[in-house]
């Protein structure tokens, strides 16, 4: 499991020193703020991204989560599908189980009063009570965006209650 995440309005205040109105190629992006919102039992997480990519099917996803996480963060473009839930309570609890500091998820998750108690961070767009098909595998280690953010496998990801920062290093305050 990650260790106490810090701030994200702490890690902006320490490493961005661009005006916000400034276009700038800045190594540390902010997800877009109205694209999330928090489902699990931790708001603030961190680690090192492990991307996905799947559509309505979360066979990967389960695949994934069952590996140990190692304090990472799983991030899973799910095309911002609200039509079915990729996440529900079973496999946030093996996430917690095994290791990982967080999911976020572009689409939908379920059992949403089960996350709620699970000691995993979890940022989705909605609810949806639908299952996902297992039809479709998805692709693994691929680059994603989310919020307008391209993430990559390996970038460190921070999420609390403020947003989600997405940055090629690791940061500190």
């Amino acid at each position: 499991m990650a260790s106490s995440s810090p701030a994200t309005a702490d890690l902006c205040d320490a490493h961005i020193d661009t005006p916000v109105d400034t276009i700038a190629d800045s190594s540390i992006s902010v997800v877009l703020p109205n694209v999330l919102r928090d489902f699990g039992g931790r708001v603030s997480f961190h680690g090192q991204a492990v991307t996905a990519r799947c559509y309505e099917s979360n066979v990967l996803i389960s695949q994934l989560l069952d590996t140990p996480g190692q304090g990472r963060v799983l991030v899973v473009d799910g095309g911002g599908s609200l039509r079915c839930a990729l996440l529900g309570d079973r496999l946030a609890q093996l996430a917690a189980d095994n290791g990982w500091s967080g999911l976020i998820v572009n689409g939908c998750v379920r059992d949403t009063a089960a996350l709620a108690k699970i000691n995993i961070g979890i940022k989705a767009i909605a609810p949806c009570p639908l299952k996902s098909s297992k039809r479709d595998p998805g692709l693994k280690a691929v680059r994603v965006i989310i919020g307008g953010v391209q993430i990559r496998p390996g970038d460190w990801v921070y999420a609390d209650a403020d947003g989600v920062l997405v940055s090629k290093e690791e940061l500190s305050v």
